[in-house]
């Protein structure tokens, strides 16, 4: 995995790039904390379905122009964007927000901003609906409801993935998240 270090915003992040190279491109966002090495699970079972990824290992600091700065220094007009978390939080808002650049969006443990969620508040009240494919995966810390009336916010497919009893989607169910972003990339 090879790691660079990208200018974004008033610094720059390390994004870890890996998987063959391939006009399907897939951005993943890490939840604050989560350990640098998080998404590779989920990104080796990318690169066995010819995806390209790009893992940022971290998203303090950043916000929506500096990733779409972040973008624009990997050479990317068009990805699949996923989030964790945090990192869901910033990709609903870069999939609302942003016309074009985005093809899907996977998101695990955050529903979408202006919805009241797991942390008893709205994230961004004014925040558009989204216009792309968008699944949302959710674990034990995220309701139903929240999920729901997500859905009422995405304005494409929408599909919700129970899964019981996880706290952190990337992490302990790789597999499921791998599979859920495959199936966004498809065209079929």
């Amino acid at each position: 995995m090879e790691q660079l270090q990208v200018a974004a915003g008033n610094g720059t992040c390390t994004v870890r790039v890996d998987g063959p190279e391939s006009r399907h491109a897939v951005l993943l966002l890490p939840g604050v904390g989560d350990p640098a090495d998080v998404y590779d699970d989920v990104c080796t079972r990318l690169h066995n379905s010819d995806l390209r990824t790009y893992a940022v290992e971290s998203v303090d600091g950043l916000g929506e122009g500096s990733l779409l700065g972040l973008l624009d220094e990997l050479k990317l007009a068009w990805v699949n964007l996923v989030g964790s978390r945090e990192g869901a939080d910033l990709a609903w808002l870069l999939a609302a927000r942003t016309f074009g650049r985005f093809a899907s969006l996977v998101v695990a443990d955050s529903g979408h901003p202006a919805v009241v969620g797991s942390r008893g508040a709205k994230v961004v009240s004014d925040c558009p609906a989204v216009e792309l494919p968008t699944t949302l995966m959710i674990g034990k810390s995220t309701t139903r409801a929240c999920a729901d009336e997500s859905g009422r916010r995405v304005f494409a497919d929408f599909r919700v993935v129970e899964l019981d009893g996880i706290d952190n989607v990337p992490a302990q169910a790789g597999h499921e998240m791998a599979t859920e972003i495959v199936l966004r990339t498809s065209s079929w």
